[in-house]
């Protein structure tokens, strides 16, 4: 019977947790790969987790019989649902990207994933009922191992091997499983006594839980789901969004909760706090020193290990307070799924409403060490004191970045798609004033405005780079249009490439987010400048460029991943399509591939070899004294007399194919190979 219990408590956690980032990668392409799609993937998860704490809840309190034919005519029509609906139809959801998610997501997986969500604890209480014995809290622990074995499986040997729609079916198949190990087990619930009578109560008259405790079994959860979240954010926006890192913290949440509910002997406060004081101290440095650039593998670890300590102070805590009547226990659970829930609505979604700059993470410490200060309040004076300094310490550390953030900044907007600042100097001194564009930490544009540098292209798009020379030597084999260029580009930044327009020609860019185009525009002057006929297209790239006639671009620039997320959905063979399409006879194709912790060469590379297309990378060094980055672009064409040209044969070279990396499919790609554990230049 426990092995029967155990195994579909084991199996509904490991499907729960193995689909969440098959379905959140499946919205991606809509959306632009932006990071914050996978938050509002995960405040969704957290919000159907609720629901589905809540369902067993109020199962538990109905009638045995009732509470069975329910559940498995539930079950029935979620394996049904699975069979009927496809893909999550996204259309129109860059308008809306919010509840566009939660729309497609509701649609597709809604009602398996509340009855995955609800296994544990409606089962733990059918098995209590059925053995007459206390909550089995080591199912709580066994629950969260599965989830923990499908996040690692997930990056590591799901995504790799599988496309999408076999990773569906192979995924529906296991649901089958589920549903048929949940029908026995309902079906042997239908004997238990009714939930609500007085045979329910194992051991005689209750001992109620205090109302502290209740409160505090809503707000710990909701701390760690705060620090979960807040940290997914930070790490997916400065590295790149995908389900590896997206993987890595919640796996170091669902470990905490192993630990804390499986080893609770494991956990001592007075060690815990003091590691999580030296771990919000040092990440406070971190956070503070706002112009460092870290190596990943020191970022991630940081990051973790603070994770770690957060987590597992506040889910020990919980375990500490468990109520002791097995009656309570839904109603447990129920509450740390709400301060789940509350956690990252709070970061997913209040937080981009509240401010204009991402105070995400510092706030995430705050609540944390003011957690720390209320649990702690017993153990006397000396925790007190230490936890009321760092709670003032760490609301010093958020006041202190709201002033850096604001020192220099001409605007700060955030949005779905993330932070937005304009930030104005006065170095270099030639430079006479400089302003440059970030989205989160990362440089989108910069312009030198000295009488000098004005109308010179900066950053990664000097006359020297890929891009350069793409567009210096395109058509000079070309006598039509008096030599006037039609020039396409994904990502307008600051507008940089707009000065390379002259009369006659046409440069087209394609920006999904809405509020880069009036940065753009009143805070720079390459749009206003150029020489060319300037045109936009709202919304995702991809599906603006399929959904247009043929342009016959001479160059289309594809600029979308030099950091913040990588939007996978651009780099697929059916991408390349759409692109070769949009081309014009001889066309080049140039990838701007800089980037600080991905190595996308080698992808672009097979992606050209895929298309029948020749693939020359240009990597550039830095020229400081003209605001010149170093600069790593893949030019892509069959235009032999461009790759010919004495300049672009001398700066460009051939691409080492490697075994390990194939060319990506809208079904499938995998960004583990491609990561490097070093910063490679500047980003």
């Amino acid at each position: 019977m426990r092995i029967l219990y155990g195994s579909a408590i084991f199996l509904g956690a490991f499907l729960l947790f193995a689909v969440e980032p098959m379905a959140a990668k499946q919205v991606l392409p809509a959306l632009g790969g932006s990071s914050a799609v996978w938050i509002t993937c995960l405040v969704f998860f957290q919000t159907a987790l609720l629901l589905g704490y809540l369902y067993a809840h109020w199962l538990g309190r109905l009638s045995a019989r009732g509470a069975v034919v329910l559940h498995i005519a539930l079950l029935v029509a979620a394996a049904a649902l699975l069979v009927l609906v496809g893909q999550p139809d996204l259309s129109g959801a860059a308008g809306h990207p919010l509840t566009g998610i939660f729309r497609a997501l509701s649609r597709t997986i809604g009602l398996p994933f509340l009855l995955l969500a609800a296994t544990s604890p409606l089962l733990q209480l059918w098995l209590a009922r059925e053995e007459r014995s206390g909550v089995p809290w080591k199912l709580f622990a066994l629950s969260n191992a599965g989830s923990l074995l499908a996040l690692v499986l997930y990056p590591t040997a799901i995504e790799p091997h599988l496309a999408l729609a076999a990773q569906r079916k192979a995924w529906g198949c296991g649901f089958g499983v589920y549903v048929v190990l949940c029908a026995v087990i309902a079906w042997r619930a239908r004997r238990t006594v009714d939930g609500g009578g007085e045979e329910g109560k194992l051991g005689g008259e209750e001992v109620r839980s205090s109302a502290r405790a209740r409160l505090l079994w809503f707000l710990l959860p909701a701390g760690a789901a705060i620090q979960l979240c807040a940290v997914t954010s930070h790490l997916s926006q400065n590295i790149a969004a995908i389900p590896l890192l997206w993987v890595l913290p919640l796996g170091v949440y669902l470990l905490t909760f192993i630990v804390a509910f499986e080893a609770p002997g494991f956990y001592r406060r007075w060690l815990v706090v003091r590691l999580l004081v030296l771990g919000l101290a040092s990440l406070a440095i971190m956070l503070s020193q706002t112009d460092l650039k870290w190596p990943i593998s020191i970022t991630l670890g940081f990051f973790l290990v603070e994770l770690l300590f957060a987590g597992l102070f506040c889910h020990a805590e919980i375990y500490a307070l468990r109520p002791a009547s097995p009656s309570e226990s839904t109603l447990f659970y129920l509450l740390i799924a709400a301060g789940g829930a509350a956690g990252t609505i709070f970061i997913g979604i209040v937080c981009p409403l509240l401010f204009d700059a991402n105070y995400d993470v510092a706030l995430a410490f705050l609540a944390t060490a003011a957690l720390a200060f209320v649990v702690t309040w017993q153990d006397g004076w000396a925790q007190r004191l230490l936890w009321g300094v760092g709670t003032s310490l760490l609301l010093a550390l958020t006041i202190m970045l709201h002033i850096v953030y604001a020192r220099s900044t001409l605007v700060e907007e955030r949005n779905f798609y993330g932070a937005l600042r304009v930030r104005e100097s006065h170095v270099p001194p030639q430079a006479e004033t400089v302003r440059t564009l970030l989205h989160g930490t990362i440089e989108h544009g910069t312009q030198w405005f000295g009488a000098d540098f004005r109308r010179n292209p900066t950053t990664y798009y000097a006359t020297d780079s890929g891009v350069g020379l793409a567009l210096r030597f395109c058509c000079d084999d070309r006598t039509q249009n008096n030599g006037a260029r039609n020039i396409g580009v994904v990502g307008l930044g600051a507008g940089t490439l707009a000065a390379y327009g002259k009369p006659g020609d046409r440069i087209r860019f394609y920006e999904i987010n809405p509020a880069i185009w009036p940065i753009a525009e009143h805070l720079f002057t390459y749009l206003r400048e150029s020489g060319a006929q300037i045109s936009f297209a709202d919304g995702d790239a991809r599906i603006s460029l399929a959904r247009e006639a043929p342009q016959n671009f001479d160059v289309l620039v594809i600029d979308a991943f030099s950091g913040d997320a990588i939007p996978i959905h651009l780099l697929t063979t059916q991408a390349m399509a759409v692109y070769q399409r949009q081309l014009a006879p001889g066309g080049v194709l140039a990838f701007h591939v800089s980037n600080q912790y991905l190595d996308l060469v080698p992808e672009v590379a097979a992606l050209a070899a895929a298309s029948g297309m020749a693939s020359r990378l240009v990597d550039t060094p830095p020229q400081e004294a003209r605001g010149e980055y170093r600069a790593t672009w893949v030019l892509i064409t069959n235009n032999v007399g461009f790759l010919t040209e004495p300049q672009v044969a001398a700066f460009s070279r051939e691409v080492p194919p490697r075994p390990d990396v194939r060319a990506w499919t809208d079904e499938y790609s995998s960004l583990l190979p491609l990561l490097q554990w070093r910063v490679a230049g500047r980003n």
